[in-house]
């Protein structure tokens, strides 16, 4: 079975096909699996993409990671080779300074997941040291046990594949004078089945989520789950790093706003060469999740255009009841422009083998209704 992935844009470019963008499975039945939607909202030129592919990753590698991060034994020959090593990789890309980099996630990123080699990552951790400043005392993280001696250290997991690929885009962009000045965020999530036969995503009995950023909806009252915060340089996490590394550089600006160096909302992002010594770390954050299917609705990414806007719980009750994820995906995007949402803003919603079973009520409907009552008379004031 081949299930097609439908999306929706307002804007004029094409996606660039790299890989499949579809799912191979012992399945009946297609259909719409994946809503988009994107706006440029009331800016003058679009920087948020987004990209989603079947990726064919190591089997081997994908068992290490299940069992290293869920202590479950899956066996891939259960499935066979071609399908256990299938993976779908979703991924939005939220530009600022401009769109060089965002683009280039667009059509690099995913490919860059795929094929990176463990065998590199010696010459690359050698090539972040030289950046200098923050990356002086920077051990590896996630690549830690790679640096030394590769050939001899066990098979990339997904965390680590990840990484590497994250800092590989900053090393290929390193000769571009526009990214120096420009970056983006990445938002990116991996989904894979563990059900023998093998099932799409989207009716997976048990599925391994690996994501940097990314909302999920439960079927158990709609409470929603983040799996990491946003890197925002006021945010805890990112906090502490950056003051243990570099000392105090966070600037709020006059509307409130915290800035790192005076310049960067966020401080995990690609690009913004010029920022890397100051403690701005392409590193992701790197969380999986083993998910029983049945106890998920669906899981959203977002860009800043609506994060900004709107709550995490908001986000996930637009998209209850809708009769599929492209009109989910559309609810919330109106919402956010309905609020005044001026920014570009991109939403994605996978549906998981929940989809349609939300019980209890919509928890965040009253205070929908306030503020978009409060934002009718805003609007009118905009406009004077």
């Amino acid at each position: 079975m081949l299930s097609c992935i439908q999306r929706s844009s307002r804007t004029s470019f094409v996606l660039k096909k790299c890989y499949h963008d579809y799912v191979r499975a012992f399945s009946p039945g297609s259909g719409v699996v994946i809503g988009v939607m994107n706006s440029r909202g009331t800016r003058s030129h679009q920087e948020d993409f987004y990209s989603f592919v079947t990726l064919s990753l190591d089997p081997e590698e994908l068992r290490l990671s299940v069992k290293k991060a869920h202590g479950l034994d899956w066996d891939p020959s259960s499935v066979g080779d071609v399908l256990a090593r299938q993976a779908v990789f979703i991924g939005i890309y939220d530009g600022h300074g401009g769109s060089a980099v965002s683009q280039y996630l667009r059509q690099e990123l995913h490919g860059l997941v795929e094929s990176v080699n463990k065998s590199h990552i010696p010459e690359l951790y050698a090539w972040i040291q030289e950046i200098g400043g923050y990356f002086k005392r920077f051990k590896g993280g996630a690549l830690a046990p790679w640096i030394s001696d590769p050939e001899d250290a066990p098979p990339l997991d997904l965390e680590a594949r990840m990484t590497q690929a994250f800092f590989e885009v900053d090393q290929h962009l390193s000769a571009d004078s526009m990214a120096q000045s420009c970056g983006a965020t990445a938002s990116v999530t991996i989904l894979h089945s563990l059900d023998s036969p093998a099932t799409p995503f989207f009716s997976s009995k048990k599925l391994a989520l690996t994501d940097t950023r990314v909302l999920l909806c439960s079927t158990d009252g709609g409470k929603v789950c983040a799996m990491t915060e946003n890197h925002h340089a006021d945010a805890r996490v990112e906090s502490i790093r950056l003051r243990r590394m570099m000392g105090s550089s966070l600037i709020t600006d006059s509307f409130g706003e915290s800035r790192w160096m005076g310049a960067l909302a966020n401080t995990r992002c690609l690009g913004d060469l010029r920022y890397k010594k100051f403690g701005v770390t392409p590193e992701p954050e790197v969380r999986t999740k083993l998910l029983e299917g049945s106890e998920w609705a669906y899981l959203v990414l977002i860009s800043d255009g609506i994060s900004s806007m709107l709550s995490d719980s908001e986000v996930v009750d637009l998209a209850r009841d809708a009769p599929d994820p492209k009109s989910a995906a559309q609810r919330i995007l109106s919402f956010a422009e309905e609020l005044g949402g001026e920014d570009n803003a991109t939403a994605i919603v996978v549906p998981l083998a929940g989809w349609g079973k939300i019980q209890g009520p919509d928890s965040t409907r009253e205070l929908r209704e306030y503020r978009r009552l409060q934002a009718v008379g805003s609007e009118r004031q905009r406009r004077m």
